[in-house]
């Protein structure tokens, strides 16, 4: 398997690994009403300036998700779910460092949505 190289590798990712959270029973209901394809330039974008160094994603991908109920069983299931996409998908440095960052993605959000619960 090549590893991830380029945005259409990107595109991709994002792709495979939305259409099994849009159809995941835990993870579905925070995504109802979303746009996908509206949602999904801005998606790989961040992957891309996280894996390949590319300039353009401008927002705050923690911000995006203060307003959701996540708990850590909802981190969990995204993160194997990104890392079973990955693994399926690439094999190689930026795979593996894809699955690295999606998991300190997920943990800095997890953490700064539980301290906003937790005051």
């Amino acid at each position: 398997m090549k590893d991830i190289t380029e945005r259409t590798d990107l595109e991709q990712l994002i792709d495979i690994f939305y259409g099994k959270v849009l159809q995941d029973p835990m993870l579905m209901p925070f995504f109802d009403g979303l746009d996908f394809e509206k949602h999904k330039p801005d998606m790989v974008a961040f992957w891309n300036f996280v894996l390949l160094g590319e300039a353009g994603y401008k927002t705050n991908v923690t911000e995006k998700h203060m307003h959701m109920d996540l708990h850590q069983a909802h981190f969990d299931r995204w993160l194997a779910l990104f890392h079973e996409t990955v693994d399926e998908l690439f094999s190689g440095e930026k795979a593996e460092m894809a699955k690295q960052r999606a998991f300190q993605v997920g943990w800095t959000i997890h953490q700064k949505i539980s301290t906003r619960r937790d005051h």
